[in-house]
């Protein structure tokens, strides 16, 4: 029976020539790849493909010799290089048909605005006997769902995220649960901050990097060091289920890494930190110097953020109050507390926050000196760092070392 077929691997098609010669960036695969992994589903090639009708065609193929579930992103559009649908019939031996009822719909996309659809389109009313169209509200490209008689399933999605997210909502997502898709899976991720992924890979240990299940893996991303521990039981489990697994691995990563810790699973800097400000019914201000804004990119707009101000390092008001030779900072190699403190209390009283916060970034060498003052209700927190690297990426370190200290200090107020 074809729907009795677990689906518990999958592969993922991405195709466009503009995604092989890199003029589009590839947003669709990690995504759909994340939401498949939480379905319990194990997610075992990504492809990118251009738009050549054998090297399509053969990817589907293959595809559907070694996973449950295929999963594909673009070439559903109204134009010849579109061969997403030409390469599943050819795969899976079926010719497309237009189908009246979504050549009516594509019709009628046209004459409501008092135009005739060019007959190109057409093609985007294909189905093959073993589809069913996918609604598209966003588009002109059905998507479509695969029922093999082996049980395998063909997802095919338009490209554009803003078309190809609420079909997975909507409708793709919805039928794989109705399948059962996936299997007992479980994980927890921890964010870390104020340490390196070698650093981190070291305190861990290479017994702990190299067990098959748990798996302990570690991810230097943009933001934070981030150390996953997952799940799948197998028959050497006794029975045991993918949390019971996790659990007890993920206690010793958290004692072994306890201190470096700032938050778990998917939350951002300006999650962690207005949960904090919320806590205690705070806003807060900042004011930054040498950043390039960096501070504030990485909030991003938020309620709780009454003021963002970014100074370059010349500007009349840095160097009124941080210039050495004006007495305000301490010196040029020591932290201009004074002076960046000032600047803080300035941006809480023009915000009218609670929280002011100052940051200085400065070139120390090939790396990058972040000071950060934070003004608190009853108390001034002062800290000098260093942050690897100058330029840009030494700047987007900064925000990350700001955002950690401004964080540790609002925790430590207390409610």
């Amino acid at each position: 029976m074809a729907g009795s077929r677990a689906l518990r691997t999958a592969e993922l098609l991405s195709i466009g020539t503009e995604l092989t010669v890199g003029e589009t960036r590839d947003t669709n695969a990690g995504e759909l790849a994340r939401r498949l992994t939480e379905l319990g589903v194990e997610v075992r090639r990504i492809q990118a493909l251009p738009d050549d009708l054998a090297a399509v065609t053969g990817a589907f193929a293959d595809a559907l010799d070694r996973v449950d579930l295929v999963v594909s992103t673009g070439g559903l559009g109204p134009t010849p290089d579109d061969l997403t649908r030409e390469a599943i019939a050819a795969a899976i031996g079926e010719s497309p048909a237009v189908d009246p009822e979504l050549e009516a719909w594509l019709r009628n996309l046209w004459s409501r605005r008092g135009m005739p659809m060019p007959e190109m389109n057409l093609k985007q009313a294909w189905l093959i006997p073993s589809a069913d169209a996918l609604p598209n509200a966003n588009g002109t490209a059905p998507g479509w769902w695969v029922q093999r008689p082996d049980g395998r399933v063909v997802v095919a999605l338009p490209g554009p995220p803003r078309e190809m997210r609420p079909i997975w909502n909507d409708e793709v997502e919805p039928r794989l649960r109705e399948r059962g898709a996936g299997g007992d899976w479980a994980s927890r991720t921890f964010r870390l901050a104020g340490i390196g992924e070698s650093a981190v890979a070291d305190l861990l240990g290479e017994e702990l990097l190299r067990a098959t299940n748990p798996v302990v893996a570690t991810y230097a991303r943009a933001d934070a060091v981030d150390v996953r521990v997952s799940a799948r039981p197998t028959t050497a489990d006794d029975g045991r289920s993918a949390a019971h697994i996790v659990a007890a691995t993920a206690g010793d990563v958290e004692r072994l890494l306890a201190s470096y810790i700032w938050a778990e699973g998917e939350t951002s800097w300006p999650d962690a930190i207005g949960a904090a400000l919320a806590e205690r019914g705070w806003t807060l201000s900042a004011v930054e110097v040498g950043t390039g804004g960096s501070f504030a990119a990485l909030i991003g707009d938020r309620v709780w953020l009454r003021l963002a101000e970014s100074l370059a390092t010349d500007a009349p008001a840095a160097t009124h109050h941080l210039d050495p030779d004006g007495g305000a900072d301490d010196g040029p190699d020591e932290a201009p507390t004074g002076g960046l403190e000032a600047l803080a209390r300035n941006g809480g009283d023009v915000g009218g926050a609670d929280v002011g916060v100052g940051i200085r970034v400065r070139a120390r060498g090939a790396d990058s000196a972040v000071t950060v003052v934070v003004v608190l209700p009853d108390r001034v927190h002062r800290e000098t760092r260093i942050a690897f690297l100058g330029g840009a990426q030494g700047r987007l370190r900064a925000a990350t070392t700001a955002a950690n200290i401004v964080l540790t200090q609002l925790r430590a107020a207390g409610p």
